[in-house]
């Protein structure tokens, strides 16, 4: 079988780079072997809906906050196959007994269907959709690992920097750090993006922050005082010497003896030979030190950083812990996943549903219907898309019609302004870390009647 694409150094396929040129054959073998299926069948063009839910969410989680429309949108924009593409499947042999027709479809292939999605920061439950396609069968069908990849992920640190916030209070610095344990290059970036919008600060990516218009933020490594302190001498005129170029930087003081870093410090600051504007902690007790350490450099700024997460943050803040920001990596960017599904509901314009042991589906198009009192969430409704429940909001919006985005992408601002009101409005219930309990999400009458009928056939 020759290479997809041939390069100086090899092809494409071994170098596992992906760019947007990709995009249509970034997905599961199945999805590409159904669709060639539906062509044979004369389905292809039937009108297929789909959503994307979580039948229940990570463990410990009270809720979970939607990102990764943008992406998703981009990805729908550009959904096409080059010629060298259709070959490279073609070689494979796989598709040896498909009907001629397949090649022509993805040959003239375009996605022109309709995206109806909660927006970008809101809080959802399990259950309910967090965006619906609506678009020609083998369209609706071909783009669910892409979605899934990208929503699932992308809602997972969401929601983790919305706890994090949460627990660490409006005040607290929070940076994201997570780029070298993040699941890949791609990945990382996806994190970065979605911690923001999530309620960080700034992110240490430096490719994901100019890509988003931001800031890249961060401090030093170890590395940096080692090899200065060995070549120049001294842990001082490393802290100099950084500080010398970086002035606002935080000065990293717990490469050697932490307590000993901050009285050196203390004599420069009083001497005037800096003006030092924060300091991070990156081991040890973190209690403790940041105490020690405020009483030393009172006017100082201190950074927490090492496995950092909401729970640890909680634990810091309830010991009194002298901690003005955190750097948050691992644990921001790995962790229980949001399992989020895809799953037919209609099919030419007829309900259909998941009926299998653990893992049913609603049937139909549908709709949240949110109610909130006085600012604060009452009730969510998950009913029929046709249904109409006054005084409650619909929460999932047309944005994207025949193919083409009807508004811009929202900015990583915007996003993050819409999840810190989402997360406000919920209970405390919800919110609360150790022992969470989810929203009742109430099934619309309507919806019940016809899950009942489709199960009796």
């Amino acid at each position: 079988m020759t290479s997809l694409f041939k390069h100086d150094c090899g092809s494409i396929s071994e170098q596992l780079t992906v760019s947007s040129a990709d995009y249509s054959l970034l997905t599961d073998l199945y999805q590409l072997t159904m669709a060639a299926c539906y062509k044979g069948e004369n389905l292809d063009q039937k009108t297929a809906c789909f959503e994307l839910f979580a039948r229940r969410l990570p463990e410990g989680f009270g809720y979970l906050i939607a990102m990764g429309l943008s992406q998703v949108l981009e990805y729908l924009e550009k959904f096409s196959f080059s010629s060298n593409q259709i070959q490279a499947l073609q070689e494979t042999g796989i598709f040896a007994s498909a009907p001629p027709q397949f090649w022509s479809l993805l040959e003239s292939g375009r996605f022109t269907g309709d995206v109806w999605a909660v927006p970008e920061g809101t809080a959802v439950f399990a259950m309910e959709p967090l965006l619906r396609i609506e678009a020609p069968l083998w369209q609706a069908q071909l783009v669910e690992t892409y979605l899934l990849n990208t929503i699932n992920y992308q809602t997972l640190i969401a929601t983790r920097a919305a706890r994090l916030r949460s627990v660490a209070g409006e005040k607290t610095k929070l940076l994201e750090f997570g780029t070298r344990r993040a699941f890949s290059p791609q990945a990382s970036l996806w994190a970065a993006r979605a911690a923001l919008a999530g309620g960080l600060d700034a992110t240490s990516n430096v490719l994901a922050a100019l890509q988003l218009g931001e800031k890249p933020s961060g401090t030093m490594a170890h590395a940096l005082i080692m090899a200065l302190c060995a070549l120049e001498g001294s842990e001082e005129k490393a802290f100099t010497t950084f500080h010398q170029y970086f002035p606002e930087a935080p000065l990293l003081i717990d490469t050697y003896d932490t307590i000993a870093a901050a009285h050196k410090l203390e004599a420069k600051v009083k001497a005037g030979e800096i003006k030092l504007t924060g300091i991070r902690l990156d081991s040890g007790d973190l209690v403790a030190l940041s105490k020690q350490v405020r009483e030393i450099l009172p006017d100082v700024s201190i950074f927490a950083s090492g496995d950092i997460d909401e729970w640890e943050i909680a634990r810091l803040k309830q010991n009194n812990a002298q901690i003005d920001g955190y750097g948050i990596g691992t644990k921001l960017v790995t962790g229980n996943p949001v399992n989020g599904v895809y799953k037919l509901v209609e099919i030419d314009g007829i309900p259909v549903m998941k009926q299998s042991s653990g893992k049913v589906s609603y049937p139909g198009r549908k709709q949240i219907f949110r109610e909130f009192v006085e600012g604060q969430l009452k009730s969510d409704t998950l009913g029929l898309f046709s249904e109409n429940h006054p005084g409650k909001q619909a929460l999932l919006n047309l944005c994207m019609k025949d193919g083409q985005r009807l508004e811009p992408s929202c900015t990583i601002k915007s996003i993050r302004k819409r999840t810190a009101a989402s997360v406000a409005s919920l209970p405390a219930y919800i919110k609360d870390i150790n022992s969470p309990k989810s929203t009742e999400v109430e099934i619309s009458v309507s919806l019940q009647e016809l899950t009942g009928k489709i199960k009796k056939g």
